[in-house]
């Protein structure tokens, strides 16, 4: 008999634990709507007031009871450095100090009030002076959070109503231990599960009570990346003013540095032989030489053959020489019984014969030449001591640097006829002047000239680099840096818009190639907007 009394005893607080769940659920929601909406984001920026002009944007932050001011161009972005700024505040007019490049730090007594204060900063910078009014909104501080006991705080949220709840709860629970102690398990574990889903959650309001201390740069869920000033200094953001235009249709080519044929050279044997260095040794890569210097001596071999008709050829002459030396002897001491002519043409052949004597010698002994056809550096350098090098042989190549080509491949010979630019694996611009085109093709293409028409450091040849060439009609669009489009995590280019003094917006853009140092935007953007030139991967990355 006990023991189904028992059991009745616990099916009957089973039952009031579901219907006071059911009057919980009840007194919540009276009043309320079912969809309760999000929580606001909880921000972690100071307070803080911001105006532009066609000049200026200014930032006010307040901190520790001083306003500091951020001052940057509105153009660009760059931070106004030397400007002298006058504030306009409910108790007067104070003059801030400069404390980093763009930056200055003014006094804010007024402030320590809640509620808003409107400001005018006169601001004075190379020749400019403009006046930016704006008002500072200081919230009031959070009312203090006595320390109370869990329950306590359950009980002074839910209110009076909900206290015979919360009763009704504890007996449930009591009754769980008794049904455990029972062995019915099954029954214990539904109420404690029952008690766990009636027990309130903590309450929002209570997470964020305190002023943040610092800024951080962070994301809104609708994608507006928000960076405080201090960070946009940190990450170098610069932007653009966009404006729409008409573009001549640009294609890429792809090229390589090549010498100028007017100015480098080839350093060939004429003769086999053995390689000797001239003076001072053979010459490094990359040292400048002057047209006609001596860069290598060739020493022809003689074979024993070579060497014994030589030296048939040496005795044949010298035997010569004798000769006619003893008839020019013996002529010039009867010159009044000879001819003058006679004497003239002996003396002009032993002087051809002693000329092919020193000839025949100087085979022997002297090496070939070799000399810098042109002005300019050493390329390439195959030259060691000792060295056999065949006839023909390239030994120096000589690249004059200040004048180099580039050669690219493309299917209209008339590409870059009006204009062509390079664009370096690092992202360098090449400026380019077209030179030609082939008339035959290559590789299913046709070779284009360009000469490189300014000073670009650290080029040689051989480099490979793309060229981008006009062709076609001009099209409109909006010309903006390559640095300021980035890749979206679905593959789209976007471009962020600088929106506001310390908010910046994605725009999902279309976009063509133009030059070596932008694109042209053909859809998703407008002109007049204010576009990030510099720092748009670094924002890109901000979450």
């Amino acid at each position: 008999m006990a023991f189904h009394l028992i059991r009745k005893l616990g099916s009957a607080l089973g039952v009031f634990l579901v219907g006071s769940l059911l009057a919980a659920g009840a007194l919540a929601h009276e009043g309320h709507d079912h969809g309760a909406p999000p929580p606001a984001a909880v921000t972690t920026l100071a307070p803080r007031a911001e105006a532009a002009s066609a000049d200026f944007e200014l930032v006010a932050v307040l901190r520790d009871g001083a306003l500091s001011i951020y001052l940057d161009r509105f153009a660009d972005n760059a931070p106004v450095d030397g400007a002298v700024i006058e504030l306009d505040t409910p108790s007067g007019t104070q003059a801030a100090k400069a404390a980093e490049p763009g930056t200055y730090v003014v006094a804010a007594p007024f402030a320590a009030a809640p509620g808003t204060h409107d400001l005018a900063f006169t601001v004075t910078a190379g020749g400019t002076v403009d006046v930016l009014a704006t008002t500072l909104t200081v919230p009031a501080a959070p009312p203090p959070v006595e320390a109370r006991g869990a329950a306590s705080a359950a009980l002074a949220e839910f209110g009076g109503p909900q206290v015979g709840v919360l009763a009704g709860i504890a007996v449930g629970f009591l009754a769980g231990v008794l049904l455990m102690s029972l062995r019915r398990r099954g029954a214990a574990l539904l109420l404690v599960a029952g008690l766990g889903l009636a027990l309130p959650a903590a309450p929002q309001s209570a997470r964020a009570a305190d002023a943040a201390t610092r800024d951080a740069a962070q994301r809104l869920p609708d994608g507006t990346v928000i960076v405080p000033k201090p960070s946009q200094r940190i990450l170098g953001v610069r932007t653009v003013v966009t404006a729409s235009g008409a573009f001549a249709r640009t294609v890429e080519l792809p090229g390589r540095v090549v010498p100028d044929a007017n100015a480098s050279g080839l350093v060939q044997t004429a003769v086999g032989g053995r390689l000797a260095p001239p003076k001072g040794g053979f010459k490094a890569l990359g040292t400048r030489v002057a047209a006609g210097e001596i860069l290598a001596y060739v020493h022809p071999p003689i074979g024993a053959s070579d060497l014994k008709d030589l030296e048939q050829q040496g005795f044949e002459l010298d035997q010569q020489i004798a000769i006619v030396k003893r008839r020019y002897e013996r002529l010039s001491a009867i010159q009044n019984a000879v001819t003058r002519r006679e004497v003239e043409e002996t003396e002009i052949e032993l002087k051809g014969l002693e000329t092919r004597r020193a000839n025949l010698e100087r085979v022997q002994r002297e090496p070939e030449a070799l000399r810098a056809p042109v002005a300019g550096v050493i390329a390439t350098s195959d030259a060691v001591a000792g060295q056999m090098a065949d006839p023909n042989t390239v030994v120096f190549r000589i690249v004059d640097p200040e004048r180099l080509w580039v050669e690219a491949l493309s299917f209209s010979p008339e590409a870059g006829r009006e204009g062509a630019q390079g664009r370096l694996s690092d992202g360098r611009a090449v400026p380019l002047a077209y030179v030609g085109a082939g008339l035959s093709d290559r590789n299913q293409a046709v070779p284009v000239q360009f000469a490189v028409a300014g000073d670009v450091p650290g080029l040689r040849t051989g480099q490979l680099l793309t060229v981008l060439a006009t062709s076609g009609a001009p099209r409109p669009g909006i010309a903006i840096p390559r640095e300021a489009v980035v890749r979206g995590a679905n593959g789209q280019a976007i471009v962020y818009e600088h929106a506001g003094a310390e908010r910046f917006v994605a725009r999902e853009v279309k976009t063509e190639p133009l030059d070596a140092g932008r694109v042209l935007v053909t859809a998703g953007l407008e002109p007049g907007r204010r576009v990030v030139a510099q720092g748009a991967e670094l924002i890109d990355q901000i979450r």
